[in-house]
């Protein structure tokens, strides 16, 4: 894909959200659109150009024009910018940093119920509980949109009734904004959080994707 090798992003990234939050109109955007452009887009896509190699082709570079239609808040504009590659995860920044995530954060009903048939295996399960206390052990914060009660047919008291309560399955590090966002450095923390997740994502294509 098109994009100049990453540098970091070394614009006022921040300056623009900071700004944006405070004037969510098409007025100030269209005033500030060539620094939402270089400061903002033009290092997100360089920072995929330079981990395509690895990671192949984003699916989605997020537009920074909110879906309005249905939202209860009418504000024109969002305040990241996001993308995703189908062999990493997630990446955002916004004014406080820069996230960087995978797993699965959007489901469906026969993915779900494939999730909870693997979980409830005993090998498939257990593969899965000790990927997650890996990412745990890393500095990962893992979770996922947790019910109330253990799904039925799997018993309350099932061994792995925290996973099966999960409705999704997400990892992630956020970094507040400091110097090195503005260096390849970002690049770097950015494929680690991918690679560390990629047992999981395996297990996910394997059990959740098929």
């Amino acid at each position: 894909m098109a994009g100049g090798k990453f540098l970091g992003w070394r614009g006022d990234f921040k300056g623009f959200f900071l700004g944006l939050r405070a004037n969510n109109n098409k007025a100030w955007f269209d005033a500030h659109r060539r620094q939402y452009e270089d400061d903002v887009k033009a290092p997100m896509l360089a920072l995929l150009a330079d981990l395509e190699a690895e990671f192949g082709p984003p699916r989605r570079v997020s537009r920074p024009n909110r879906d309005i239609r249905f939202s209860a808040d009418k504000s024109p504009y969002k305040l990241n910018i996001y993308a995703d590659c189908e062999g990493g995860g997630y990446v955002a920044l916004d004014a406080e940093g820069l996230v960087a995530a995978g797993g699965r954060y959007m489901v469906d009903d026969a993915q779900l119920k494939r999730f909870r048939e693997a979980v409830a295996a005993e090998q498939s399960g257990g593969a899965l509980t000790g990927i997650v206390a890996g990412l745990r052990k890393k500095g990962y914060d893992v979770e996922g949109q947790e019910l109330k009660r253990v799904p039925p047919p799997y018993p309350q008291d099932h061994p792995r009734a925290e996973l099966l309560r999960h409705k999704r399955l997400i990892y992630w590090k956020r970094w507040p904004a400091e110097p090195w966002i503005a260096t390849p450095k970002a690049r770097d923390r950015v494929a680690q959080v991918w690679r560390d997740g990629a047992d999981l994502e395996a297990w996910m294509r394997k059990h959740m994707d098929r």
